[in-house]
This record gives structure tokens, sequence and C-alpha cells, in this order.
């Protein structure tokens, strides 16, 4: 009888302390307090301290105490060595995620902190999640090189063992960590083992929404939006299947929505908008994207420029969003160059300017490298302040066919020297 009172009693007291959350959080806190501090002599009382503990961590996360949430983490040890080994590394990360974007750094410290007391008890499944987890948070500090540097140590000791879905998150991790820095054959490499490992098990629907997701990043680089389009919208119904709040969801929609305005489709933004699984997402962030695409059909520069403007947050917080709107405003001010140029052979700069609306240097420089790719034949005459159009050269075919035969001679005689060296 004495122990069922006990555990009436932390039953009662985890739902005082809950329905204190909000209007008493000092004395909510208290009573969380209160559950951890007693021994547990079943397996019904530890239930019931790892709901008090998690509780507890969130209240403070609710309350934006991540000090208070640090020392949760190393006071929670004890604890700890009471339960399975398994449910110590899902409640040390559950903790950890807690903490607030702001606190990024304290959450890195505690995390290493925690690696280590994991190393030092000998707890090899927690130090590798954990391991995991801080890769993830270097990745979210820009801190690529240090991400890249640990998934290297961490695939060296995860191929030895036979945990395939570790395996594929770190596969993971390192292929988004080289994407970051523009290693592209990294990327692509470390995302192709990831999935070659992932095929070979049960893929969990989270981690195979990841999986989509950084395909279609690595494909949208490469100028293929159509694929990029197919695994962005596999990754939107992937994230919004486990959990629509993920705000990754969002993000995967948006880059459909992006796929479409690049691949010169903007009218298939505000079809895919009328989506029943879009309407929830209804807000800046979509109002930003269809915003882009009116200004792609109407190829209006000021209006683009505008749209950065005005929606800078959705626009250009995103890495990969920003870069790929760059290439589109270049787009854009190049068809709007040629427009401009195009019945004339001898035009002002300063006049060009005024019509695209941008300043005299950024023109100049856009029409040199567009001169250089050769979109139009021209110079610019500085001295004179014009830029001169020449109608497309006829007659290179000799040139360039002559071009072509000294190149293959090059190539003959690199050969035959090579022989020659080797004979000798």
């Amino acid at each position: 009888m004495a122990v069922d009172t006990k555990d009436h009693s932390m039953e009662t007291d985890l739902n005082e302390a809950e329905s204190l959350r909000q209007s008493a959080p000092e004395k909510a806190e208290a009573l969380y307090r209160s559950v951890l501090s007693r021994k547990a002599d079943d397996e019904d009382e530890l239930k019931d301290q790892e709901t008090a503990l998690l509780k507890l961590g969130a209240l403070f996360r609710d309350t934006n105490k991540p000090e208070s949430l640090a020392e949760l983490v190393v006071e929670s040890r004890q604890f700890m060595s009471q339960i399975a080994k398994a449910k110590t590394a899902k409640l040390i990360r559950t903790l950890i995620d807690y903490f607030p974007p702001t606190a990024r750094d304290l959450q890195m410290k505690v995390t290493g902190e925690n690696i280590e007391w994991a190393r030092n008890e000998k707890r090899v499944f927690l130090r590798q999640s954990l391991e995991i987890k801080l890769v993830a948070l270097y990745i979210d500090a820009q801190n690529y090189r240090k991400a890249l540097s640990m998934t290297e140590d961490l695939l060296k000791e995860l191929k030895q063992l036979d945990d395939k879905i570790i395996l594929t998150e770190v596969f993971l991790l390192e292929s988004r960590a080289a994407h970051a820095i523009q290693n592209l054959p990294r990327a692509k490499a470390a995302l192709t083992s990831a999935r070659t490992t992932a095929n070979s098990i049960y893929c969990p629907p989270l981690l195979q929404a990841q999986l989509d997701l950084q395909a279609g990043a690595l494909n949208a680089d490469d100028k293929d939006y159509k694929t990029a389009y197919s695994y962005f919208f596999e990754a939107f119904e992937g994230f919004t299947q486990v959990d629509e709040s993920d705000s990754r969801s969002l993000s995967s929609l948006k880059y459909m929505l992006l796929c479409k305005i690049m691949m010169g489709l903007p009218e298939d933004v505000t079809s895919l908008l009328l989506m029943k699984s879009a309407s929830r997402y209804a807000g800046k962030d979509l109002d930003a994207m269809k915003a882009t695409a009116q200004a792609q059909k109407e190829r209006s520069l000021e209006l683009f420029k505008a749209t950065l403007k005005k929606y800078q947050d959705q626009l250009q917080k995103d890495n990969l969003i920003r870069s790929h709107l760059a290439a589109l405003y270049d787009t854009l001010l190049e068809q709007n160059l040629l427009r401009v140029i195009e019945p004339y052979s001898s035009v002002e700069l300063s006049w060009i300017s005024h019509e695209v609306g941008q300043g005299r240097d950024v023109v100049e420089l856009k029409l040199s490298q567009m001169i250089l790719d050769q979109v139009f034949f021209g110079v610019l005459n500085e001295k004179a302040g014009t830029l001169e159009v020449f109608d497309e050269p006829q007659g290179e075919g000799l040139l360039s066919g002559a071009l072509d035969t000294m190149k293959q001679m090059g190539s003959v005689i690199q050969a035959l020297y090579e022989k020659a060296t080797s004979l000798s």
C-alpha cells in the first residue's frame, strides 16, 4: 500500500505541475523537482521521473531559461544511470533539442560536455548519438569544416558496426556540410552512400524526407530543376505526413515553387498554392514566392528588386533560395539589357542604365560579361560613354576549323613524344 500511495503522489504532483505551468511556473518547477528527487523503486516510478525530467526541460525552454536547462542536463546524469542506455540517448538528445537557437553556443558546449561524460562512462551508443547531434549543430552554426572533420572520424568508427540508420544519418550530414561549402563532388558522393545504405534497410519516413530534400538541393545546383522539383515534392509529402508543424515542410514547399520559377513556369506557382496541403502554410513565405513568380512572369527587374526588399527575411535568409534568386536576377538583367539595346548599333551607357534602372557600373560590368560570353557582339567605348553593337560575324568556320586541326596536331605530337620517351 505504501508504494501505491507513493505512485499516486508522483502522478498527482505531475498533474498539478502541468496545471500550474502557465500560471505559476516556479511552483510547477518545484513539483517536477520533487518527483525527480525521490527514489524510484519500480518501472512505473521511473516512467513518472522520465516524464518529470522532460516536462521540466520543456518548462525551461518555454520560459527562456537556457542556463537552467544546461544545469538540468548535468543534474540528470545520476537519474540516467538508473535507466536503459537506449533511453538515455533519447532523453539527453531531447533535452538538448530544447535549447533555443539564440543559445546555440551553450547548446554546443553542453553537448560537448555530455560527449566527454559518455566517453568516460563507456556509453558508446550515447556518445555516437551526441556526436551526430553536435555535427548537426556545427552545420547550423555554419562551422562546416569542423562538421566535416567530425563526420570523417564518425564514419571510420560506424563502418565497423552494423547500425545502418546511424550510418545513413552521418552520410547525410556529410553531404549537407560539403554542399554548404560548394564541394559538390563530395556532397554527391556522400548522398549516394546515404541513399545506398538507406535502401538496404527500412528507412524511417522522416529520414527519407531529409534524403529527398538534400537530393533536391543538389539537383537544383546542377540546374536540373525538373528532377529537383520531384525530390522536393517527395520531401514535402514526407515531412507533412510525419509532422505538419515541421519547418522543413514549408521549406520543401518553397523549394518546389522556386523550381517552377527557375524553369520559367511562374503560372504553375499559383496552381501549387491552391493545393489543399499548401493552404495550411499560407503566409508571408508563400506570398514572397508568389510575388517572385509574378516578377519573373512580367520579366520586371524593378518588381523583382521590390520583392527582394519587401520579403528580405523570407527570401534572403535561406541559402538555397538566395543563391538561385541571384541567378534569376542576373538572367532578368540580361534579358532587360538585350531588350533595350536590340534596336541600336550605338547607344549611350547612361541611357541604358536609366532604362533598366541600374547603376552605370553594374550595367557596364554586365555588358562586358555578355560580350565575353558572346551573348551579343559589341564593344564598350569608355571614352565616348557608348556601347557599339555589331552584327554577328560571318565566316568563322574556317578559323575555328583551323584551331581544331591545330589542337589535334598538338595531341598527336604529345602522344608521339610520350611514346618516344618510353622507348628510350
